[in-house]
């Protein structure tokens, strides 16, 4: 795969997370975001905040960490808001072949 193409990814990913951000309320909580969201796509055993916070910034990972659980646990945002611009995004490209009539989720892979 070519630069231009993973540049071309991270581009759009970026700007993502900045809609996703702008019902947070507050600036400040965008890195966390952008953060807690990139360590969610890293491969990981575990997708908590500790090692999240290693990959994400491996030269502060104690700060990180911290940043991480305050966005997590105590960050006054709206997870409706959230999943509003979620909606925004995703339903339009599930719904160029049609309406959706059902979902299905499976926690398994394959």
């Amino acid at each position: 795969m070519g630069q231009d193409a993973s540049g071309a990814r991270a581009e759009r990913f970026s700007a993502y997370i900045d809609d996703l951000a702008s019902v947070l309320g507050d600036p400040r909580r965008n890195g966390p975001m952008s953060s807690y969201c990139t360590g969610l796509l890293l491969p990981a055993d575990r997708k908590s905040v500790e090692p999240m916070a290693a990959m994400t910034a491996p030269d502060r990972t104690a700060a990180q960490h911290q940043s991480l659980l305050h966005f997590v646990g105590k960050g006054d945002w709206s997870d409706d808001a959230v999943m509003g611009k979620v909606r925004e995004h995703v339903v339009p490209h599930i719904e160029t072949h049609g309406a959706i009539s059902a979902w299905i989720v499976d926690g398994e892979p394959g």
